[in-house]
């Protein structure tokens, strides 16, 4: 066998193509399983002869939504902003709380029970309440989806913060770090998978306590929306706001994701640097 007969072709390019058709089925499969369901879902509905007040048919639905878009965009744009503000409300109030508590066991035995009672505490039960201190609008959603947003971004910050191996404190510690640096370089870097996994469930949270808030405190959003046509008995209108709340729902799902991605790539590189350059 003489060289000229030994291959020469690049070895890396079938696993670049065999990841690249990987990940292409991995993002067709959801999309197709869920276009089947419709699929079933239409057929059984026309087929059974379903009334439309009571199981309306995808294709209805779809038509509801583009007819209606201007009158659905309005009021998730009102629960959108309830969303954002409760959740970055409990964002800024429950990583540092969290971050007291690893510094501080007094403080952490004090505000455990009041966590805990907030948590089980039913929220619907507070929504007339807060009609009575808060009135109708904006400020008892952002109450509410903070008050079911804030829990997860606690613990998980919390369980993120105290996974920081002995270790690597104490190779802070001998290098001269303070408490801050052992915080910065080692604590909170091993803490972001934990705290972005929290503001994930936090987000879907959010959605949900907005929507569980315009129920009975409000007069816009998809929540009042569904609070109409279910009074109307138009579920055509009601399977259309729920289409948009899913769409709501993903897409601050994927934003809160993809700031993940974003935030956890920059930080390992940077943190990298620094452990090379010492403290």
């Amino acid at each position: 066998m003489t060289d000229a007969s030994i291959p020469t072709s690049a070895a890396p390019a079938p696993p670049v193509q065999k990841r690249t058709g990987r990940r292409l089925v991995s993002r067709l499969v959801p999309v197709a399983t869920t276009l089947l369901c419709l699929l079933i879902w239409e057929a059984a509905v026309r087929l059974l002869k379903v009334p439309v007040f009571m199981l309306p048919p995808p294709s209805a639905v779809l038509h509801e939504v583009v007819a209606q878009h201007a009158y659905f965009l309005k009021n998730a744009i009102a629960t959108a902003w309830a969303v954002i503000l409760g959740f970055v409300l409990a964002v800024l109030v429950g990583v540092p709380m969290a971050t007291v508590m690893v510094y501080s066991k007094t403080f952490s035995e004090a505000i455990h029970p009041v966590l805990i009672t907030a948590q089980v505490l039913p929220k619907v039960a507070l929504a007339p309440l807060f009609i009575v201190w808060f009135g109708f609008g904006l400020l008892p959603k952002v109450i509410m989806t903070f008050l079911i947003a804030f829990f997860p971004i606690v613990i998980d910050t919390l369980t993120g913060l105290m996974a920081v191996r002995p270790e690597s404190l104490m190779l802070i510690r001998s290098m001269g770090g303070n408490r801050w640096q052992a915080f910065w370089k080692v604590r909170l870097p091993t803490a972001l998978p934990s705290m972005f996994a929290g503001f994930k469930v936090a987000m879907t949270f959010a959605v949900v306590g907005a929507i569980v808030a315009e129920f009975v405190a409000s007069d816009s959003g998809l929540g009042y929306v569904l609070v109409e046509a279910r009074a109307n008995l138009s579920m055509v209108t009601v399977f259309a706001a729920i289409t948009w709340l899913i769409v709501m729902g993903f897409a601050f799902y994927y934003v809160v994701e993809v700031a993940e991605r974003m935030f956890l790539k920059g930080r390992s590189r940077k943190h990298g640097q620094e452990l090379g350059a010492g403290l």
